[in-house]
């Protein structure tokens, strides 16, 4: 089956997409979180097959200064087929023209998105929602 690429929101199974992030593994992110999410995002980026999303990404930018890529996931029934790395190719290509493309990884796959040109920061600072959990899986250092 040929993969539909979509950039707008419409006709997203939010519930759906749900259910693919915590499979992903991506953790748990509500129907709502993620509409509210990709709704204010600048870039947006869905792999459908047969009306299903099966891949997505985002990128939350200004227009000049910074876009910030996130929620890059991909249905673990598709992984393997370079879904993720055309996502991630679509948004980088939407965020050109920005002084600073963005991203944080899952720990551990900070090689593949080198391939792309990033490069570890060595300012990035960030305040989390639950930060024993974040130290927790990698994302920062014990306080």
């Amino acid at each position: 089956m040929a993969v539909e690429w979509r950039d707008s929101i419409e006709g997203v199974d939010w519930g759906a997409l749900s259910e693919m992030y915590r499979r992903a593994p991506l953790g748990d992110k509500s129907a709502d979180w993620l509409r509210t999410a990709f709704s204010n995002s600048m870039f947006r980026c869905f792999a459908c097959e047969d009306g299903r999303v099966i891949a997505s990404g985002r990128a939350v930018a200004d227009g000049v200064d910074c876009a910030y890529l996130c929620d890059i996931a991909v249905d673990p029934d598709h992984q393997g087929r370079g879904l993720g790395r055309a996502i991630i190719e679509r948004l980088v290509e939407r965020s050109r023209g920005h002084r600073k493309i963005i991203l944080y990884a899952v720990p551990g796959r900070e090689p593949f998105y080198e391939k792309f040109g990033f490069r570890r920061m060595r300012t990035a600072m960030a305040i989390f929602e639950n930060p024993q959990q974040a130290a927790q899986n990698g994302y920062i250092d014990e306080a």
